[in-house]
């Protein structure tokens, strides 16, 4: 049984992500690299009481970096785009 926090990692707010949500009521999060779009699918469900019609996923690559002399690579993480259901929201300042 895989834990809800290793799924759902955090809400990802942006403008792009504001857009989502006004438009398609559509919510973005960060989530494990290994989850994938049934677990995230139920996590969204459990945790916040909504309906889920539709997942997509993203991989994001970590950009190269430079610290000093020294290159470095950011780690790879993974986002998920939800879509809820007509009628349901999240509302994150109130915490559900």
């Amino acid at each position: 049984m895989v834990e809800l926090r290793d799924v759902v990692l955090r809400p990802l707010i942006t403008e792009k992500s504001a857009r989502a949500r006004a438009n398609e009521n559509t919510y973005v999060f960060e989530v494990g690299l290994d989850a994938n779009k049934h677990q995230i699918k139920d996590a969204i469900e459990r945790l916040f009481g909504v309906r889920v019609t539709g997942v997509r996923t993203v991989r994001v690559r970590g950009k190269v970096k430079r610290f000093g002399r020294w290159y470095g690579k950011r780690s790879n993480w993974k986002k998920a785009y939800v879509q809820l259901a007509e009628g349901n929201s999240i509302d994150f300042r109130d915490g559900t």
